[in-house]
């Protein structure tokens, strides 16, 4: 069963009742799953109106009271997972282990931030005068106005809402409507928990037209946002004319360096797995592989046997490892940059075609002496394809990690303590992962440099964002 879609305001659910909205599709079968109404102007305001009206009481709540609301909706989403996994399943195309495992480590988040909002200090200043006491304080931000992506419906949006709510905000949210039910389902979780009406608002509509109205409206005080470097350039150019605080959690094109001692058949292995996790729809996805020439041939055939053992299908369907893509358009943009590489002078190895033709798939798909020139090379693919070239020195390595204005995730396989340290330290990026993937964990920042974005979504610095520092002075 897929679950009746509406927004969320004040604490109410106001149903399907004949706004204007768009039908919600299942990308593995073409079946239309529901219908997601979208919020008028007037709704918008009037969720920005509840916002701020529940912050005046929301943000002197005692962060003990937070926590244990958060822990709640952390209990709740752990003993939902399964239903809600089903939906994302249904609305994203994910396989069902990969959507479950979504909710959990939002669970995760939740509980992370309701022990850490517990620990929100400030700190006291000695003076030089004596007789003048002086205090730094932390205070919530106000009203947040948040936009979550399709890819991780509801982890990504978790991060954000967690953080937000145990720093003392309230969330005015846009998620994601080509993938709707999680967010849906994390409203009426956080309802059950008992958090206040106001805190927590969702909204749907015309990107463009929602995101214009939440970052202009004199009444939000923080835009964080999760999505492509085009739209949160906007974005950001948006928030600054009206000097708002964001963070920003960017698109990547993650660099992959393969040294001759790495051990090639693990590296192989792992790639696989991450490459099309999630069909490669993930912003820390490995994306462009630079093998060293000693175990570049050895490294290419194994990497793609490993691919063409992914089990592709429907979500649902049991052993499936990978689903299919969203929409039709992610899948043709991924189909262009194979045929533009091939075009180039790249040898495909594996994959490359679209499988069936009921659904959004395409075979996990692996491109060998991709030049530089190629498309794939420059812009991040969004998708399974892995594109591969040899380089010969360390610092043709570094050369090559930093060559594009991306800086989320990096990764690097070596036995070398020496190789690992001074590629580590040179590569640009928010996120440098040495023989293995360790980037979902509450406990640490997510977050990159350059166009990739700035500020985390993780760690304790997930609170700095929502967060504002205040002097006080007293004689």
């Amino acid at each position: 069963m897929y679950p009746e879609l509406s927004f969320y305001i004040d604490g109410h659910f106001p149903g399907d009742d004949g706004r204007p909205g768009q039908a919600v599709h299942n990308p593995a079968t073409f079946e239309v799953l529901g219908h997601l109404p979208w919020a008028t102007p007037a709704d918008i305001d009037a969720a920005l109106g509840a916002a701020h009206r529940a912050f005046q009481a929301w943000r002197t709540r005692s962060p003990m009271e937070r926590s244990e609301v958060l822990r709640r909706a952390a209990t709740l989403a752990r003993e939902r997972a399964d239903v809600i996994g089903h939906g994302i399943t249904l609305d994203n195309g994910k396989p069902l282990p990969e959507a479950v495992a979504e909710v959990l480590n939002a669970a995760e988040h939740m509980e992370w931030h309701a022990e850490e909002c517990r620990r929100i200090y400030g700190r006291v200043v000695p003076s030089r005068n004596p007789a003048v006491r002086q205090l730094v304080v932390r205070e919530p931000a106000g009203v947040v106005a948040a936009f979550s992506p399709w890819n991780f419906p509801f982890g990504q949006a978790a991060k954000k809402v967690a953080a937000a709510i145990g720093a003392g905000c309230t969330v005015v949210l846009k998620g994601p409507e080509e993938s709707p039910s999680a967010i849906v389902a994390m409203a009426q979780l956080f309802h059950d928990a008992g958090l206040p009406a106001g805190v927590f608002n969702i909204v749907w509509g015309v990107p463009s037209e929602i995101s214009r109205q939440l970052i202009e409206s004199p009444l939000v005080r923080v835009v964080s946002f999760t999505g492509s470097v085009p739209v949160g350039r906007q974005l950001a150019a948006l928030a600054g004319t009206h000097m708002k605080r964001t963070t920003m959690e960017l698109g990547g094109h993650a660099p992959v360096l393969v040294f001759n001692d790495a051990d090639v058949d693990q590296a192989a292995s792992l790639l696989a797995r991450m490459k099309t996790r999630n069909a490669g729809q993930v912003c820390v996805s490995p994306s462009r592989f630079f093998v060293q020439s000693g175990v570049y041939d050895r490294f290419a055939v194994r990497f793609a046997e490993a691919l063409g053992e992914v089990k592709v299908g429907s979500g649902l369907e049991p052993g499936v490892q990978m689903g299919p893509l969203i929409h039709g358009r992610r899948l043709q943009a991924v189909r262009d940059l194979v045929s533009d590489a091939e075009n180039a002078g790249a040898r495909v190895l594996t994959g490359g075609q679209r499988l069936g033709e009921r659904g959004h798939f395409l075979a996990p798909t692996l491109l060998a002496d991709v030049p530089d020139s190629a498309r794939v090379m420059r812009e991040e693919p969004f998708g399974p394809i892995a594109a591969l070239a040899r380089f010969e020195t360390v610092e043709d390595a570094l050369r090559l990690g930093n060559a594009l204005p991306f800086g989320l995730a990096a990764y690097i396989f070596t036995q070398s303590i020496q190789i690992s340290t001074r590629v580590a330290n040179g590569l640009e990026a928010g996120m440098v992962n040495i023989n293995h993937s360790g980037m979902a964990h509450p406990e640490l920042p997510f977050g990159g440099v350059k166009d990739s974005g700035f500020g985390s979504e993780g760690g304790t610095e997930s609170f700095d964002s929502f967060l504002v520092t205040k002097m006080i002075t007293q004689i």
